[in-house]
């Protein structure tokens, strides 16, 4: 966990053994992972930490999914929470700052890393055909023109 780029703490209770190990597989596609929280260690964990104000979701059957991208573990905990009402997200963090449940829905929404490097390359790839087009145009014109005052000393 820190490596961690987002955790995300949710009450687990009367869920199945199949229905957690869904929800694990689930994580793992993501490249996050979900594991059952001994509270008192977690919070002594926590202690002296940037993390230290998520203390107090940590009471009753507690579960921490974490992740090394931002979104991914709170898109696969949102995900299944909708899908299965015994999963409870509380709330979680994202780097350093603490997020509460409506903060890790609102996170869920974001686009997951690859895809946002994915519109990065995008964004820069496109100046530079537009460069390349722009360098390339002056080039054809000086041909152009050229090729005209060629053409004008052979009629002449």
């Amino acid at each position: 966990m820190p490596t961690s780029g987002s955790v995300v703490v949710a009450h687990y209770t009367g869920m199945t053994v199949a229905e957690m190990s869904d929800l694990r597989a689930r994580m793992r596609v993501a490249g996050a992972s979900f594991r059952v929280a001994k509270n008192r260690l977690a919070m002594r964990a926590m202690q002296g930490t940037a993390v230290e104000s998520i203390s107090h979701l940590f009471k009753g059957p507690t579960g921490i999914a974490f992740s090394k991208d931002p979104v991914a573990a709170s898109k696969v905990a949102v995900a299944y929470a909708k899908d299965n009402g015994k999963l409870v997200i509380l709330g979680g963090t994202v780097g350093t700052t603490a997020l509460d449940a409506n903060g890790v829905k609102a996170l869920a929404e974001l686009p997951s890393l690859d895809q946002l490097r994915g519109k990065i390359a995008g964004l820069l790839k496109a100046p530079a055909t537009k460069l390349a087009g722009l360098l390339q145009a002056p080039g054809e014109q000086l041909a152009r023109v050229v090729a005209a005052y060629s053409k004008k000393e052979e009629a002449a």
